[in-house]
């Protein structure tokens, strides 16, 4: 059975969610500010691609890694205690870093270290932070909230790179250190004002690789989360536009820094107002639809970008698919925190992060070196078609299911 705090939430259910957003976007944009920090004091210390790849490496890796026992521990303890305590295990690294740099430590290999600590921090931390959400908002205003919580995050996002490197040109890298210790512990004390239930676990087994088991196999019995699961790994087609695009302009429209930076402001503010967007229009019934139109919107403009004629209409692309890609994280978040078991929600959303983040240094190891083979161009006319048809399958498949009112349409919730 559904925990009844996804249905009926206390009549202060605002004030618990508005606190809870102000805790996690304070922890984030401290992360961010601290992360673009470290990036841009390897690169000018260094001016080296291995030294790039390798930070990247520590940044990812571990949290990929981590995650299975994230959403295991997410499904077993009480989910704000889990917050606040990899908030704090990544706050006393950061703090540590900083002494040590202060002290005249000052090797390169440290900020990898402490990168991969930090990363196990965020893998314990997420699946977290995504099952919560039932816990605290009515499952009405999941949407809503998620899109509040889009908008937040686009806006820091937006902000976090700036005052990276503001704080690395005037205070120096110590600087940086400090501002995301100070906002992890701001971040902890409004955590520790909300109060959170462990979820109503059922049958968890003794052996964590047990329960790690048990989640994959939820997820294996379930068409239609089977389905979304899928959809996730072709988001491997969506890491393209993303991150090959500046070296489009840079070879195709010029290397003028501006452009560079209007194309990163484009897309952070499409997303801010999607963001908007989502959280004025509160519900989107049809979910999987929905999701589905995302899908093909962002491989139509992806290609769109591919033929611009000239850097204005290039930008024009890339704002339509930054506002495609909040819509179609808020709805796929809010699909499986409505659909699954809260009792199973930690463990799901590990496999979905497992895929999201491990297919990231896949995506960038076979686009890279691709893109010295053959024009940007051509590789997002090439992935825009599978994306295309990705998202036609998965609505049309899932229409079907609906029409013929599929008995697995509501067995997801019901299991724990």
């Amino acid at each position: 059975m559904l925990n009844q705090q996804t249905n009926t939430q206390p009549p202060n259910w605002k004030t618990r969610i508005a606190t809870f957003l102000i805790s996690q976007n304070l922890s984030l944009f401290g992360s961010s500010v601290v992360g673009f920090a470290i990036l841009w004091h390897i690169t000018l210390e260094t001016s080296s691609g291995l030294w790039m790849m390798l930070i990247t490496i520590c940044s990812l890796l571990p949290q990929v890694l981590i995650s299975l026992f994230g959403g295991v521990w997410a499904d077993r303890y009480n989910r704000k205690h889990l917050i606040m305590l990899a908030d704090g295990f990544i706050a006393l690294t950061t703090l540590a870093l900083a002494i040590s740099f202060l002290l005249g430590f000052r090797r390169m290999e440290l900020l990898l270290v402490a990168s991969v600590i930090r990363s196990l921090g965020a893998g314990i931390q997420t699946p977290a932070v995504s099952a919560i959400f039932p816990q605290l908002v009515p499952k009405e205003r999941l949407t809503k909230v998620q899109g509040i919580n889009q908008t937040l995050s686009s806006a820091f996002a937006l902000l976090a790179p700036a005052l990276g490197g503001v704080l690395l040109a005037t205070v120096g890298i110590v600087g940086a250190f400090f501002v995301d210790v100070a906002t992890a512990i701001l971040a902890i004390l409004v955590m520790s004002r909300i109060h959170v239930e462990r979820p109503q676990a059922a049958d968890l087994a003794k052996s964590i690789w047990k329960d790690i088991s048990v989640g994959i196999s939820y997820i294996n019995r379930h068409r239609r989360l089977r389905r979304l699961i899928i959809c996730v790994l072709f988001s491997f087609l969506l890491i393209a536009p993303v991150f090959l695009t500046p070296l489009m302009i840079e070879r195709t429209f010029g290397n003028e820094v501006w452009r560079l930076t209007l194309n990163e402001i484009v897309w952070s503010v499409a997303m801010i107002i999607s963001g908007i967007f989502i959280s004025i229009k509160g519900q989107f019934r049809d979910k999987t639809r929905t999701i589905a139109i995302c899908i093909v919107g962002f491989g139509i403009t992806s290609g769109l970008m591919g033929i611009s004629w000239n850097f204005a209409s290039y930008l024009v692309f890339v704002g339509i698919a930054g506002f495609f890609w909040p819509v179609l994280s808020t709805v796929q978040t809010v699909f499986v925190q409505e659909t699954v078991s809260p009792a199973m929600l930690g463990r799901v959303f590990s496999v979905i992060q497992i895929i999201m983040m491990g297919i990231i240094p896949f995506a960038i190891l076979f686009f890279g070196p691709l893109a010295d083979i053959i024009r940007v161009e051509t590789i997002l006319l090439i992935s825009c078609g599978p994306l295309v048809l990705v998202g036609i399958v998965y609505g049309l498949i899932e229409r079907r299911d609906v029409s013929n009112k599929t008995p697995e349409m509501h067995s997801l919730t019901k299991e724990a």
